[in-house]
């Protein structure tokens, strides 16, 4: 993995501390208390995480992610988000396509009307608002 900053090498800035990890797209990264999953996950795959988790991918119906944190999603939701698990309300949940079966941040859990398939062409972010799940577009 090689990191650019205005397409400069950040090595060659001698008051910058870089930190360099060689890593196979295949393997997951956990680095600062964030897991990065570098894949799609299909029905029956589960991961958990006690920070933040980012995938890069779908989480597709049957798949479930778990996260003491947020959870950001560079793909379609269509699985199960559970972030906050261990209580925190101010974690969220943001995906490029947010079409989960259930949502659940802290105790707080949601899903999507029966017989409804809303489709939103932008991303948008799940939070806790006056005690109830709250859906927002992201402008980018």
């Amino acid at each position: 993995m090689k990191e650019l900053i205005n397409g400069e090498d950040p090595r060659s800035d001698p008051g910058r501390q870089v930190i360099y990890q060689d890593f196979n797209e295949s393997e997951n990264l956990v680095s600062n208390n964030t897991t990065l999953i570098y894949r799609s996950l299909r029905s029956g795959q589960k991961y958990r995480s006690d920070g933040n988790m980012v995938v890069l991918g779908d989480i597709n119906p049957g798949a479930e992610v778990i996260a003491g944190g947020n959870i950001l999603v560079m793909g379609a939701l269509k699985g199960i988000a559970h972030a906050g698990a261990y209580g925190d309300e101010s974690a969220v949940i943001a995906a490029y396509r947010l079409n989960p079966i259930q949502l659940r941040i802290a105790n707080h859990i949601t899903r999507p009307p029966d017989g409804e398939n809303i489709v939103v062409n932008t991303p948008e972010l799940a939070k806790i608002r006056a005690g109830k799940v709250v859906i927002e577009k992201l402008k980018i």
